[in-house]
């Protein structure tokens, strides 16, 4: 990527949502500019877990204002995600419609570890890079609104990931609700964040990180507070912690909480944040941690930095790897594969050679990966393999990969075979249907389970909603079964709102 181009990462958090716009500078990320706003989305989740209207509202007006910010750029120069959340919230595509377009970019929905992976590459990303510092274990810690990152990673490869459901806008919401501070509530809200991140101590063990990193919100806050006492700039201690539990006990509440070093907007979810903190040194037995530079939204630009490469290899890696798990048969995927390709390019010739950041080569690649992973349920049951595949999709830690991409690779596995009517709302996206009808066509000429001959056989787009099928003379008495196969996906698309024809 040149010098000079802009970047910019948006971070949809449970307490903030963040703008961070840099600078490419010889492979570096140099900061332009940087935005916050306390949306506090995580505690507009109602006992439905659905986003009040009220919180859907704070957030659409802060991607509106970050939407003004980011008029110029190009989609390949923006990404947005979000976490916790937006994970939890029954109602999230109601809000996403909306944040979409107020926004003007794509929101991807990442799931709990993706979000830990990119923690972990903002955060490295952001340390020195010596070989000294690349040997280093490092244990990364985020605690965010709503969940708690952990991370055990080496120079710019995290290793072990988890992300645990426990974070001080829950926290503060569950134990501290009247804002009022008490030995008592530290004491149960310690406990209770200890039970949820006891899986921690088997992956998470001392003997297996060299140094302690705190990456973001809470620990961010606990460090500028012990740095304005008098602390060591940067490090966090258990008698810093303990020196800061003291104080908040004395304030009694986060109305009466006067201490130098802390921002009004972080109070009311630092008896939360804190009583986690304390909870995660107590656990994994720190003595010590050093608050990181780097950071989720960090990790996001250095990816759109080195997306065409990095990211693609890893997504690659990962199809590949849910691929063997399953045991998908490698010969037919790679026949369905390169037929379906060979079909959409006729569609959109656009996308032959296209460039991963652009809407055409990204749907090509997308397609691909479905059709390599569309048997992956056939290992559960033969039965409605496709169902399972779906469910597959949608529930597997996919490093690379976003939970709605993931979702969309799922509905493509779902209707490759079977009736469309299940995929009524996504088939309204011309864009998912070219898609969709490239992959049934290839698995319906594939179906012997061997190369297909696809010589004068011509797939086009008529306009509208109208595909069109043609295949040369003397095709369908030449491959009866193929033909008469052709002539039922003809009529499961007259249950649509699409149109296919066919001719020869």
């Amino acid at each position: 990527m040149q010098n000079g181009t802009r970047l910019a990462a948006v971070d949809l958090g449970s307490n903030s949502f963040r703008l961070e716009i840099g600078q490419v500078d010889h492979g570096q990320i140099h900061r332009t500019e940087y935005l916050k706003e306390t949306v506090r989305q995580g505690n507009g989740l109602d006992s439905a877990r659905n986003l009040t209207p009220e919180a859907m509202q704070r957030g659409w007006d802060t991607l509106a204002r970050f939407g003004e910010r980011l008029a110029g750029f190009k989609r390949s120069q923006v990404r947005a995600v979000a976490t916790q959340t937006l994970r939890e919230a029954r109602n999230r595509d109601e809000f996403l419609l909306r944040a979409r377009t107020v926004l003007g970019f794509g929101i991807d929905v990442i799931t709990g570890r993706e979000e830990a992976r990119l923690i972990y590459q903002g955060v490295a990303h952001a340390l020195p890079h010596t070989d000294a510092s690349d040997r280093e274990r490092r244990l990364v810690v985020d605690i965010g609104g709503r969940s708690t990152e952990m991370i055990i990673g080496r120079a710019l490869e995290a290793e072990v990931m988890e992300s645990y459901r426990v974070g001080s806008v829950a926290w503060s919401m569950k134990h501290f609700a009247e804002g009022q501070f008490t030995a008592a509530a530290f004491r149960a809200a310690e406990i209770a964040a200890k039970a949820v991140l006891d899986d921690a101590l088997g992956s998470y063990v001392p003997d297996r990180w060299d140094v302690a990193y705190g990456a973001s919100g809470t620990i961010g806050a606990v460090g500028d507070v012990l740095a304005a006492a008098g602390g060591e700039p940067g490090l966090i201690t258990r008698e810093g912690l303990d020196w800061l539990l003291d104080r908040l006990l004395k304030a009694g509440s986060a109305d009466r909480l006067r201490i130098e070093g802390m921002r009004e907007d972080r109070k009311a979810v630092i008896g939360g944040g804190v009583s986690v903190l304390r909870a995660v040194f107590d656990l994994l037995e720190i003595e010590e941690m050093r608050v990181a530079q780097g950071a989720l939204r960090h990790g996001v630009l250095y990816e759109l930095l080195e997306r065409d490469d990095s990211v693609a290899d890893l997504r690659a890696s990962t199809v590949a790897r849910l691929a063997g798990r399953f045991a998908v048969d490698a010969m037919q995927a790679r026949r369905v594969g390169e037929t379906a390709a060979a079909l959409f390019l006729q569609i959109d010739p656009a996308a032959r050679g296209a460039s991963t950041t652009s809407r055409a080569g990204r749907a090509l690649r997308k397609l691909g990966w479905a059709a390599q992973l569309h048997e992956i349920g056939v290992q559960i049951s033969h039965s409605e393999y496709h169902k399972h595949g779906a469910y597959i999709l949608d529930n597997a830690d996919a490093p690379g990969f976003a939970v709605n991409e993931m979702h969309w690779l799922g509905q493509l596995v779902l209707g490759h075979r079977g009736k469309l009517r299940k995929l009524e709302p996504v088939l309204e996206d011309e864009g998912f249907a070219a898609q969709l009808l490239s992959l049934r066509l290839a698995v319906i000429l594939c179906h012997a389970r061997r190369d297909p001959d696809l010589q004068g056989l011509r797939f086009t787009h008529a306009g509208g909603r109208v595909f069109s099928v043609a295949c040369r003379s003397g095709w369908a008495e030449a491959y009866p079964q193929s033909a008469h196969l052709l002539r039922e996906e003809v009529l499961a698309w007259q249950k649509t709102s699409w149109r296919v024809e066919l001719a020869g």
